[in-house]
């Protein structure tokens, strides 16, 4: 860790180095704001390791961070100019903009009415459109730059570095109220829906009530919003999300994996159901209270990291090592020389 900070610190200016602490103090004021919701509500207890996971990202790219750092300072380095360049200018003042309109009004929603879904949700929103363009206009100037098209601009390459450490937090942020319950009854309905049409399949009398399942013997099994399944597609998103960030590299590769994250999270929630309507059925509905249903509820959350992890060799994980280290194809000797 020292080697690598002596390499950034080298290559870091005052601008850029005060944008990064301002960056860090604005998501540490997230996260104390977010930390009311991490106590009270269940589905996102997960957002205590937000804060840890955070920390060890930008660790893991220190050394990609001060590698794009020295490109954004090389001379010649491409810059992005003409029309390109201002619509690239327009575009990120723009999010600052946006960013910084809806932190105050999170701030000023949260000092009105105090802790709030809505508040919490303005302030990560602002937090995020103020931290990335402060990281890309604090980049370090380049003598003599040379012109490139969209996107191959260090100072983009730089921001997007941050992408992670900075778009997470929306994952442990609660939704606002309606988008909440929206999304719940779409999953209880799911869940409930498929664990009917799964029974009579079989040949399983099942009556559906609702959101309520009645077995043959007049019990019945409810499918509350802990069981909806919100909290293990959030979990999981942030297990997707963070996989994804430390061990993949290509754009589509993480959004693939996030992607399976939410449909694996789906899956096996949908599991549980019919796992706890079978055993309801087989010994009343009084057997899944306690802890069979905790323990469902978990290996959810269990089965679908697992998961997770045997997806990361076919998004080409092996040939991590040779593509993170800057300019390893230039250290490795020719193979005649080898010889």
């Amino acid at each position: 860790m020292k080697r690598l900070w002596q390499n950034l610190s080298a290559r870091l200016t005052s601008p850029l180095l005060i944008a990064l602490l301002l960056g860090a103090g604005f998501m540490a004021f997230v996260a104390w704001d977010q930390s009311h919701w991490w106590r009270v509500k269940e589905d996102y207890g997960f957002g205590w390791l937000v804060p840890a996971f955070v920390a060890f990202v930008v660790y893991d790219r220190w050394e990609k961070i001060a590698a794009t750092v020295g490109a954004c300072a090389a001379p010649g380095s491409p810059r992005a100019s003409g029309v390109v360049g201002k619509l690239q200018t327009i575009a990120v003042v723009a999010v600052m903009i946006l960013g910084v309109l809806f932190f105050l009004l999170g701030a000023f929603y949260r000092a009105g009415a105090g802790t709030s879904q809505p508040g919490t949700l303005a302030l990560t929103l602002g937090m995020i459109g103020i931290v990335l363009p402060l990281i890309y206009f604090n980049a370090p100037p380049t003598p003599a730059p040379t012109v490139a098209g969209f996107g191959r601009d260090p100072r983009l390459k730089l921001a997007a570095l941050f992408l992670f450490p900075a778009l997470v937090w929306l994952v442990s942020a609660p939704l606002v109220s309606a988008i909440d319950q929206q999304l719940r009854l779409f999953l209880l309905r799911k869940v409930v829906t498929v664990v009917s049409v799964v029974f009579e399949v079989l040949g399983l009398p099942l009556e559906q009530q609702g959101n309520v399942l009645v077995l043959p013997s007049g019990g019945t099994v409810g499918v509350e919003d802990a069981c909806s399944g919100i909290r293990s597609l959030t979990g999981c998103l942030f297990a997707g999300s963070f996989l994804a960030a430390v061990f993949l590299q290509r754009w589509w590769q993480k959004i693939a994996l996030v992607v399976a994250a939410m449909i694996l999270a789906f899956v096996t929630n949908l599991a549980r159901g019919l796992f706890l309507t079978s055993w309801a059925y087989r010994y009343g509905a009084d057997s899944i209270s306690g802890e069979v249903h905790d323990i469902a509820g978990y290996a959810v959350l269990g089965l679908t990291v697992v998961g997770l992890l045997l997806l990361l060799p076919i998004f080409n994980l092996r040939i991590r090592a040779a593509e993170d280290v800057p300019g390893s194809e230039i250290d490795l000797p020719p193979a005649k020389k080898d010889e």
